[in-house]
């Protein structure tokens, strides 16, 4: 099985690798070349940082229709940044547009805080995950579990029931969103042990087809 790691130049993209091939990936490439990207069985999007950086890096890369080939076609996983970089566009920099894959908006996490001392930004450790809808990828991990969270920004979707899990911090936001091919996570599989290296496993076997 082949897969493609999305490389635009942001992210511990060896890390990623690294978790796939631990839970049984015996051909990873991370790469920016569209024809190995094309050929790939499974695709993960990773990422960190500002959605304009993003975007401007997929661009110069040519990434663009690679990527919509692939969230067409294939299982497609995003991860933090690849999770933000799907909606239609984000409020930082005053206004940035983003792939738009998803329709929504991603903010910034003031304005869940509401400037509580107690909750700094970034969101940043671990943090329950409540399973929102049944998917295949929720498959042997726990409701509720913990994972790893480096995020300033949230996503929020204009359909609900692309929501497949959300978590609290000031007030409850979208940790998955997903549809048919496409799972995107805010959080980071590879930084979240067993119950990532479980996802990540279950991303491995599925075949793209989903609950809602």
């Amino acid at each position: 099985m082949r897969v493609a790691v999305i490389d635009y130049g942001m992210g511990n993209l060896r890390s990623v690798a690294k978790a796939l091939e631990h839970v049984g990936a015996t051909a990873v490439a991370i790469t920016d070349d569209p024809a190995v990207i094309d050929a790939a069985d499974r695709v993960v999007f990773p990422g960190q940082g500002a959605v304009r950086d993003c975007m401007s890096a997929l661009h110069q890369h040519e990434l663009i229709e690679v990527l919509a080939r692939a969230m067409a076609t294939r299982p497609f996983l995003g991860v933090c940044m690849g999770m933000q970089a799907l909606m239609t566009r984000s409020e930082e920099n005053a206004g940035v547009e983003a792939l738009g894959h998803f329709a929504g908006t991603v903010r910034h996490f003031s304005h869940l805080t509401g400037g509580h001392s107690a909750l700094k930004i970034p969101h940043m450790g671990w943090n329950r995950v409540r399973q929102c809808a049944p998917h295949p990828l929720w498959d042997g991990v726990d409701d509720e579990a913990r994972f790893y969270f480096v995020h300033s920004y949230y996503v929020v979707p204009e359909a609900q029931e692309i929501v497949l899990a959300d978590c609290e911090y000031g007030e409850r936001f979208a940790a998955v969103i997903g549809q048919n091919n496409v799972f995107a996570t805010q959080f980071h599989p590879e930084k979240s042990q067993q119950a990532g290296l479980k996802l990540l496993g279950n991303f491995l076997s599925w075949d793209g087809t989903a609950c809602n």
